[in-house]
Parts: C-alpha cells; structure tokens; sequence
C-alpha cells in the first residue's frame, strides 16, 4: 500500500493543473490510487435526468480527485513560547 505525504484534514496549496495557485483543505486521501480530493478544487458540473415526472433536471457540481503530486502541504503557523 501506498503512503502519502497529505492525509485529510492538511491544508494543501495546488502546484500544477487548472487550479494552481489554489489552496484548499483535503477532503479524502486515496492512497491506492495515489490522489486526493481537495474542498473546492478540481470541480466540474454534472448533469442529472429527472428520474419521475415529478422531479426537474439538474446541474450538479461534482469534485474530482487530483493527482498527489499535483500539491503541497502548507505548514501550519508554529507558536513558540
């Protein structure tokens, strides 16, 4: 099994992609795959059938995961005594 260099919870900073410069909270490590999901990032829209007649069509916003190498964890401010 894979380790990674982020777990969820860590604030990450995006290095490459369509949202580099980006910063976001990580969501879900996927160390299998070696990506993770990061809040806000990495976003496309997704459209929904209406399953009766009843219901209306939909555009729904689905995040996808990015490559782990693709960001950069962002130490947290220390505090010193």
């Amino acid at each position: 099994m894979h380790t990674l260099h982020v777990k969820k919870g860590d604030t990450v900073q995006i290095i490459a992609g369509k949202d580099k410069g980006k910063t976001g909270k990580v969501l879900k490590a996927l160390p299998s795959q070696n990506r993770v999901l990061v809040e806000g990032i990495n976003v496309y829209k997704k459209h929904v059938k209406p399953r009766s007649e009843e219901e209306k069509g939909q555009t729904v916003m689905i995040p996808r995961s990015i490559h782990a190498s693709n960001v950069k964890k962002i130490e947290a401010a220390t505090h010193s005594k």
